[in-house]
C-alpha cells in the first residue's frame, strides 16, 4: 500500500475525517450489537513446510458463503480483522489470509517491499499460498470453489492473480489493486466474474492501467464490473490514514454488498 497525503484541500479533509469519526461510533455501535452473532479466531495452516496464521470471521448462519481476504503489503493487521468481522456481521465466513508467514508482520516500507517483491518474482509461491489457504477455509467447513476472493492493494493484485489461475470461484475483487498482467499469464482460464474497485487519483496505478485491464478482460470475454471514483487516492478504503476517502470507501462498500447479495441469492 501506498500512503498518500492529499491536504490541499482542508475543508474537505476535515470533512472527512468528521465523516470517519462517525463511521467509526456508528460501526462500533453495530459491532457491539452483534458482537456475539461472530465466532473469531486465528487459523494456522503449513505452506512448504512453513506456518502461516489467518484470523477466521465465522457468521451466525448455516451455509454461510466464503469469503477469502488478502492483506495489503503491510500483512494482515487490524485492519482486515475489522474488515472481515464486518462481512461476518453481514452473513459471510471470511479467512482473512497470511501471504508472509507466522509472525512475520513489517513495520517498514522496505520491509513491505521486501515481502511483496518475493511474491511477485515467485508467481509459483503466490499461487501455492493461495491454495494453502483455501485448504485452511474448507478446513473450516467451507466450500472454497463457491466463494468470492477479495484482496486490498497488494491483496487486490494477489485475487487477480488467483482468477488468472483458473481455480472456480464466483468472483475476485480487488480493492485499488494493481492490474498489470505478468507476462506469460491471461485470463483466458478465469471462471467467475472480476469486479474492481479503483481511485480515479490513485498515483500508484494509472487510470491506463485500469483501463488495459477492462480491455483485457473483455478481450478474454471475462464478465467484469469496474468503478472508479473521483479524487480518490491509492489505498482510500483504509481507515485512519491520510489516503482514507470516505465517499469512495462507503459507496464501494455498498456496492461490495450488493454484489455479494446478487452472488448468493
Amino acid at each position: 500500500m501506498t500512503l498518500t497525503s492529499i491536504f490541499t484541500k482542508p475543508s474537505k479533509r476535515y470533512s472527512e475525517q468528521l465523516l470517519y469519526s462517525a463511521s467509526l461510533g456508528l460501526m462500533a455501535l453495530l459491532l457491539s450489537q452483534t458482537a456475539a452473532a461472530i465466532t473469531t479466531k486465528n487459523v494456522t495452516y503449513t505452506v512448504d513446510n512453513q506456518i502461516y496464521e489467518g484470523y477466521y470471521a465465522k457468521a451466525d448462519k448455516i451455509n454461510a458463503p466464503f469469503i477469502l481476504l488478502i492483506h495489503d503489503w503491510d500483512g494482515l493487521t487490524d485492519y482486515e480483522r475489522k474488515r472481515a468481522d464486518m462481512l461476518a456481521n453481514e452473513g459471510y465466513n471470511v479467512l482473512a489470509a497470511d501471504m508472509f508467514g507466522q509472525g512475520i508482520r513489517p513495520t517498514t516500507i522496505a520491509d513491505n517491499k521486501r515481502l511483496t517483491a518475493a511474491l511477485y518474482d515467485d508467481r509459483s509461491k503466490m499461487r501455492r499460498l493461495l491454495q494453502g489457504a483455501l485448504n485452511a477455509g474448507q478446513a473450516q467447513g467451507n466450500d472454497a470453489r463457491t466463494g468470492i476472493t477479495m484482496g486490498y492493494c497488494f491483496g487486490g493484485t494477489v485475487a487477480l492473480e488467483l482468477a488468472r489461475s483458473g481455480f472456480p470461484q464466483k468472483a475476485f475483487v480487488p480493492f485499488h489493486g494493481a492490474f498489470d498482467t505478468p507476462t506469460g499469464q491471461s485470463y483466458d482460464k478465469t471462471t467467475g466474474e472480476i469486479l474492481v474497485f479503483h481511485g480515479s487519483a490513485d498515483e500508484s496505478v494509472s487510470l491506463e492501467s485500469f483501463a488495459t485491464l477492462g480491455k483485457t478482460l473483455e478481450a478474454a470475454k471475462v464478465p467484469h464490473e469496474m468503478v472508479t471514483y473521483s479524487s480518490a487516492p491509492h489505498a482510500f478504503s483504509v481507515f485512519g490514514s491520510d489516503s482514507y476517502d470516505a465517499r469512495a470507501d462507503e459507496r464501494s462498500w455498498k456496492r461490495y454488498l450488493d454484489f455479494l447479495a446478487e452472488a448468493y441469492k
